[in-house]
């Protein structure tokens, strides 16, 4: 089963709701390497299941004392495509490294990953 890494709204009870139907359980751990800031979230439905207009957004570092706190959860794959639908086009899925050692999925800035894939 994939692990999936929120630091963000993924994290509140009525975006699990709607996104999977159901409450998730996960356990803490750190993204390494990132920072977090705010993006401007435009989708009126993303806004109003999140009742946020701005939403945590992380930016590559590089750096390995970099960390970004947040919650792994295991998903299903059915559950991991439903999050792709809920994340607004700014954010793009990449493979990323927890403190724990594990490996999960996260949402990061979709202009990093696009640098990335250069």
């Amino acid at each position: 089963m994939p692990l999936l890494f929120s630091y963000g709204t993924l994290q509140q009870d009525e975006v699990q709701r709607s996104t999977f139907g159901r409450l998730l359980t996960g356990r803490k751990d750190a993204l390494v390497g990132y920072t977090q800031t705010l993006h401007e979230i435009d989708d009126p439905d993303v806004v109003a299941v999140s009742g946020k207009t701005h939403h945590p957004m992380l930016v590559s570092t590089g750096d390995r004392t970099d960390r970004v706190a947040g919650t792994v959860f295991e998903i299903t794959d059915e559950e991991l495509r439903r999050a792709d639908e809920y994340e607004v086009a700014a954010y793009r899925r990449v493979e990323a490294e927890l403190a724990s050692g594990d490996r999960a999925w996260v949402y990061a800035d979709a202009r990093d990953a696009a640098r990335e894939d250069r």
